[in-house]
């Protein structure tokens, strides 16, 4: 059962993930956002399996809940009016399949070359605590860049979003 589950969860994520980039159903912004939720939800179910239940709590409270309603806001605070009757241009679209194929290319490549390295150990404690020392310790800073980066695009969303009142 829990190999049918994996390739449930595995197969929903991507191809919700490819419907965030490419949705044929509807060029709004928002559509793509929620299909971005239903991807973080199957990634949840994947760390479920993997018997990782902190981070599948975090995963849905945190991305699905807080990021999405920040990208929803920002999104909504746009006006996506002239974007939406804005057409697809050829030069663009042949730009971003040659940047993302390089990058793919790019990532294969040093994925192949690089060696297998040793199976990581589990600390002998449990729960949240080695979790939380971990973050706020070794990992503090990309921690706090994070949150430098959200607090960045709300200031831009509120930029963005200001009238000219001239």
């Amino acid at each position: 059962m829990q190999d049918i589950l994996f390739y449930v969860f595995a197969g929903l994520a991507l191809i919700c993930g490819f419907l965030v980039v490419a949705n044929p159903f509807s060029r709004s912004p928002v559509t793509s956002a929620m299909f971005l939720v239903l991807t973080i939800v199957c990634l949840a179910g994947l760390f479920v399996l993997l018997h990782a239940f902190f981070l599948a709590a975090v995963q849905v409270l945190v991305y699905a809940g807080a990021v999405m309603v920040l990208f929803l806001f920002v999104i909504m605070l746009l006006d996506l009016k002239v974007e939406e009757r804005r057409k697809l241009k050829v030069f663009s679209m042949v730009g971003g399949l040659i940047s993302s194929g390089a990058i793919l290319f790019i990532f294969l490549h040093h994925l192949l070359r690089a060696p297998l390295g040793e199976p990581a150990t589990l600390p002998a404690e449990g729960g949240t605590i080695p979790l939380g020392k971990l973050l706020f310790t070794q990992y503090l800073l990309p921690f706090e860049a994070v949150s430098i980066v959200l607090l960045v695009a709300m200031v831009g969303v509120v930029l963005l979003s200001k009238k000219d009142l001239k």
